[in-house]
């Protein structure tokens, strides 16, 4: 019986055992330890080859075809794959934003031909994707920007800045959304396109956060060729598109703890944590924290396997995405807070990430890229309260003025 057969026969717990028994045989070679003291560029490099193998065990882009590297199963295939390879220090997240938005756009938007051209060496590993849509001076208006295409034969040019562009600086593609006409209301104006990011007049720029990473970028556009060809959808379409992006990524959000450690790690620190002589663990408050913590990790998992299980079905992403990804950011702040509390003076140390306890430091001053990547805190009430609660939306005067006209 080949693999195929035998993943479509096998019981979910077969899954999960057999998800187990490869990720435990990847740890010696691509695990927390072999990584420890690489360089960035190293480690990508392990990150490719990890995600080859992935690919061909099937355990890469889950739910796409086998014949474009997927893995041709289910959309809880993907859930259970993904809380077991969270479990492990992996290099995975080169990857995150390519697998997670543009090819699934890509396969869903493109051409077939582009499509199947571009999608399998993305998910082998072998090429990156980014994705240019936040601007400086947009905001978390992503129907402000003004980054601009006109019109030029058969294809168009692109002028303007992109902003907070993760792993830009390794990019060979990306998906960008731009204005390609301010003369109609900020929603309508807007196209969508995939670009080589190779393409001359195109610069990128990294950008040096708090926590001392460097995978966010500045990216700037110069008299930029873009094939008709490369465009995603009708022109003036370009937002309900990127919209659709955006409700993924925020489905895509790190189950856990959103990219920090994990309540597991959290545990064990307040163990190893003394207060008042005893262990924190021990602690009532430190217990509430955490069971809280457990109990909401749980609710949100339902939304998430729920609004999954809908997009199984063909079924457009839904706004719950946006109470998962609001109630994610803010629980790993509170967390890192009250683990950097239990470690006391020396909580205040910055050292090298993946220095066990001081995880929850890097994690804590990391937090607000989470809060602003896929929708800030404010953009995700207002889509709880206008598109879950059904509120009015909020009073917008620019609503039906032609961008050239708003200033």
């Amino acid at each position: 019986m080949n693999d195929m057969s035998t993943q479509a026969n096998e019981s979910l717990g077969d899954y999960v055992a057999r998800a187990r028994a490869w990720l435990d045989a990847m740890e010696p070679r691509f695990g927390h330890e072999a990584r420890k003291g690489l360089t960035v560029d190293q480690d990508l490099a392990l990150a490719r080859e990890y995600q080859r193998l992935k690919s061909e065990a099937g355990y890469a882009c889950i739910t796409l075809p086998r014949a474009l590297g997927g893995g041709g199963g289910s959309e809880i295939q993907k859930i259970l794959f993904g809380q077991e390879e969270f479990k492990h220090d992996f290099p995975t997240t080169y990857f995150t934003v390519s697998q997670g938005m543009p090819i699934p756009m890509l396969l869903r938007y493109a051409d077939k031909e582009i499509g199947q051209r571009l999608a399998p060496p993305a998910i082998r590993g072998e090429t990156i994707w980014c994705q240019l849509f936040s601007e400086p001076s947009a905001g978390s208006d992503l129907a402000a920007v003004r980054t601009r295409a006109t019109r030029d034969g058969d294809g168009w040019r692109i002028d303007g800045q992109k902003l907070w562009t993760t792993w830009a600086q390794y990019a060979d593609y990306a998906i960008a959304v731009v204005r390609t006409d301010p003369t109609v209301p900020k929603h309508a104006g807007l196209t969508f396109f995939w670009l080589d990011m190779k393409s001359p007049g195109i610069t990128v720029k990294p950008v040096r956060k708090l926590a001392g990473e460097s995978e966010i970028n500045e990216v700037f556009f110069d008299n930029v060729y873009v094939p008709d060809s490369q465009r995603m959808g009708d022109v003036g379409a370009g937002f309900r598109v990127a919209i659709e992006t955006l409700m993924i990524e925020r489905y895509s959000v790190a189950d856990d703890a959103c990219g920090g450690p994990t309540l597991n790690e959290f545990a064990k620190l307040a163990a190893n944590s003394r207060i008042n002589g005893r262990a924190a663990i021990d602690d009532g408050q430190v217990r509430r924290a955490l069971a809280e913590a457990i109990v909401e990790r749980q609710g949100l998992r339902s939304i998430h396997r729920r609004a999954l299980s809908a997009i199984a079905e063909g079924k457009e992403p839904g706004p719950e995405g946006s109470i998962r990804k609001l109630r994610l950011a803010r629980r790993r702040q509170a967390m890192g807070e009250l683990a950097m509390d239990l470690m006391g003076a020396e909580g205040m140390l910055l050292e090298p990430e993946g220095t066990s306890t001081l995880d929850h430091v890097w994690s804590w001053m990391d937090v607000p890229g989470a809060r602003i990547a896929g929708g800030t805190d404010e953009i995700l009430r207002n889509t709880i309260a206008e598109k879950v609660l059904g509120l009015p939306q909020d009073y917008r005067p620019d609503k039906k003025v032609p961008f050239n006209q708003t200033g």
